[in-house]
């Protein structure tokens, strides 16, 4: 029991454990290290973008895997596009990148922060079950602890960490 307490709580649901084992068990077979992109998208009222995947509970900031070939630019914009409809504004900012060992012992996740607007609210699909913008002070109930983390971090009212 005390094994299933230290996993973070969008981990200790028994579905969203499987999902991620043959994910990482697949991308073991096709990559040496999987990484990910993982951003902070505001809008210009100083929103976050955040969204509900239809295999792990909790809120999340949009992100995905980095295919090969492609750059972490390339896969951050294809992410916020597929996700959540939205394009970048300007430039986005490389935060920083994290070990994801709640995931597996080779996951990292390069973490951005961006401006972004959208093109038409997001739909619910097969991944993505939810979606939308939320003020910093009315975020939605169930945001994963990773994700308030990172928000934390961002505002500067805790140090960044190495660890997702």
């Amino acid at each position: 029991m005390a094994d299933a307490q230290a996993r973070p709580p969008e981990m200790r649901n028994w579905r969203a454990r499987l999902v991620t084992r043959v994910v990482h068990t697949w991308f073991a077979l096709a990559r040496g290290m999987t990484l990910g992109v993982r951003a902070a998208a505001f809008d210009e009222e100083g929103r976050v973008f955040l969204v509900r995947h239809s295999y792990v509970p909790g809120w999340h900031m949009p992100g995905g895997g980095v295919e090969r070939g492609e750059t972490l630019g390339d896969a951050l914009a294809k992410e916020l596009r597929e996700e959540g409809n939205l394009e970048i504004v300007g430039q986005a900012e490389l935060f920083a990148v994290y070990f994801n060992r709640g995931t597996s012992r080779r996951d990292h996740v390069a973490f951005y922060r961006c401006t972004v607007s959208q093109s038409a609210p997001k739909r619910a699909d097969r991944e993505i079950i939810e979606a939308g913008f939320f003020p910093l002070d009315a975020l939605p109930d169930g945001v994963t602890p990773a994700t308030r983390r990172r928000l934390e971090e961002l505002a500067g009212a805790m140090p960044v960490s190495e660890t997702w």
